[in-house]
């Protein structure tokens, strides 16, 4: 995967747009999300684990919001079972393109089909293993629910879903404190106040937090078994949730 350096915000803008997965941020994601996300490599890893546990025979595994495939490679290279498939889904172009470089480079023999579409137009069907690794986060509150219902549905029963999340807390104080080290975090990692405060901004409308309640209880309320938060880092966690 690329290593170039994240520089996108390093330079004040004069009209800041939105965040969007172009060929900017395609190029720079694997430093972004290093320096950006606590505890991702981690999750990562995980993933890798989940696979080993929760992957079935004659199956598929889904990862959407692929971006350039870390989900995937982690399945890839932990599937111990047979006649199983992996469909990685992203609707960034350049996200994809690189993705697919990433998979021809990759000595794994799990077949992966890589699709560059919307992932609320996939139909979830015989999976195992179902990865959302910070992107739900990226759908519209309204779409969410419709999402993690075609996934429930898509789900073998013993199925896993792997959601990631960014979120806040009901609580301001606990807001505040998790923002604050969160920034701090940041900047422990090289960006700049004004890095910072501009990404800040792009992100504003595209990126909806919510709380760890809220996740849980959704997930409860559309037939998981099994919701389980195995992982926390300041305001980013992830679930484990069984059919």
């Amino acid at each position: 995967m690329t290593k170039n350096s994240d520089n996108i915000y390093a330079s004040k803008k004069s009209h800041l747009v939105d965040f969007v997965f172009d060929e900017a941020v395609a190029n720079v994601f694997p430093d972004m999300i290093r320096r950006s996300v606590p505890g991702y490599e981690n999750i990562i890893t995980m993933i890798g684990l989940f696979a080993e546990q929760y992957v079935q025979n004659k199956s598929y595994c889904y990862d959407l919001g692929s971006s350039l495939g870390a989900a995937t490679l982690a399945m890839r290279h932990h599937i111990n079972k047979t006649d199983v498939k992996i469909v990685a889904i992203d609707n960034s172009s350049s996200m994809v393109e690189r993705c697919k470089n990433n998979i021809n480079n990759d000595d794994s023999s799990i077949p992966v089909e890589l699709i560059c579409a919307d992932i609320l137009d996939i139909e979830i069907r015989k999976a195992s293993l179902v990865i959302l690794n910070f992107t739900l986060q990226f759908l519209r509150p309204e779409f969410r629910n419709t999402l993690l219902e075609n996934i429930y549905k898509g789900l073998n029963t013993g199925g896993a879903l792997v959601l990631s999340e960014k979120i806040t807390f009901e609580n301001t104080q606990q807001r505040e404190q998790n923002i604050k080290l969160h920034e701090a975090f940041k900047k422990a990692n090289g960006y700049t106040e004004m890095e910072i405060s501009q990404k800040r901004s792009a992100l504003e409308n595209t990126l909806i937090p919510e709380t760890l309640e809220t996740h849980t209880r959704r997930l409860t309320d559309i037939g998981f078994s099994k919701v389980t938060p195995w992982f926390q880092c300041f305001n980013f966690v992830s679930i484990l949730a069984i059919k």
